[in-house]
């Protein structure tokens, strides 16, 4: 999709553009530094799960408000890679910026502020907040976190997104999600490298030691072979102390295995160029048994698999 203020009439391109970024992201509301002559252009397409974009426009302030999600059920992260000068970030008790060499994750799920004072070229990714947990853990912490993307792994995702947007006009729909998932999997490794993205609550060992069990659990989600004593013996502590953190998380090793493997199987199924059978997604993420999988997806997503890919598909105007 292709979207410019220079298509719109005078009276009302400010609030067409408001609506365009709703419909693009997430429902907000924003603050122009010059109504009368404000411009600008905006870029997006589908990457799978993904959103993907890139947005030049003049000064402005983005409100996201609690009635703006108040009635949403599934949240998203806004990754936002800035390209000509600053961008100003206020969400909960965090106040920040982030220039050309890094990026920004915004909390969809939480009111915030987003400002440039100049014209600015923005890349922006909307990225499902379960699939980023499902690979990291907990993302309370990551609204407002700023990343380096000059060195390392950052530079390389940034640079994968370059790519994406350079070539995805040339690549057909398969393509299309193979790199959304791509681009998943980068970003998250990025952020893991981080310090900061440890949980604030593991200073303590025993905190260490289920986070270390956790991410574990996370990399290891497709190995068949995965199970308690697996991740026990990987991680250097006996099964019975293993089986206690859980306990004290309030969640089983075996409940906790299978929540994250379902997160998996949710997103592949929402996949519309996926050809893959939901019998086929089910045993690649470790269900054997398809009655048994279903049941577990019905309780956990509300509905089966098959009404979710369907769903999907109709949404994405792809038929059955």
């Amino acid at each position: 999709m292709y979207f410019s203020t220079a298509k719109c009439a005078e009276t009302d391109k400010n609030r067409t553009w408001v609506r365009t970024l709703s419909e693009t992201y997430f429902p907000l509301s924003a603050e122009f530094n010059n109504d009368s002559e404000f411009e600008g252009r905006l870029s997006s397409w589908s990457l799978g799960n993904l959103g993907l974009s890139e947005m030049t426009c003049d000064g402005v302030l983005y409100h996201r408000k609690r009635s703006h999600f108040a009635n949403e059920k599934d949240s998203s992260l806004l990754i936002t890679i800035p390209h000509k000068g600053d961008v100003h970030f206020r969400q909960s008790s965090r106040d920040t910026k982030c220039g050309p060499g890094g990026f920004l994750v915004e909390r969809g799920d939480m009111p915030y502020e987003f400002w440039h004072g100049k014209r600015n070229k923005l890349w922006v990714l909307k990225v499902p907040t379960a699939s980023v947990r499902s690979r990291l853990g907990a993302t309370d912490r990551l609204g407002a976190l700023t990343f380096d993307a000059t060195q390392g792994v950052g530079s390389f995702f940034v640079g994968a997104v370059r790519n994406t947007i350079q070539c995805v006009d040339k690549i057909n729909d398969v393509a299309r999600d193979v790199a959304g998932q791509q681009l998943l999997d980068l970003l998250c490794l990025a952020m893991r490298s981080d310090d900061r993205i440890l949980d604030s609550s593991s200073s303590t060992i025993r905190a260490a030691h289920l986070q270390r069990a956790e991410q574990f659990i996370r990399d290891n989600l497709a190995n068949p072979n995965l199970n308690s004593q697996l991740v026990a013996e990987s991680c250097g502590i006996s099964l019975r102390y293993l089986q206690r953190l859980f306990s004290e998380a309030d969640h089983s090793i075996v409940g906790y295995i299978r929540d994250k493997r379902l997160t998996r199987c949710d997103e592949a199924l929402k996949l519309v160029n996926d050809t893959s059978t939901v019998a086929n997604i089910a045993y690649k993420w470790g269900f054997y048994d398809q009655a048994q999988f279903c049941k577990y997806y019905r309780s956990r997503f509300g509905c089966t698999p098959t009404e979710t890919r369907k769903k999907s598909r109709l949404d994405a105007g792809t038929g059955g």
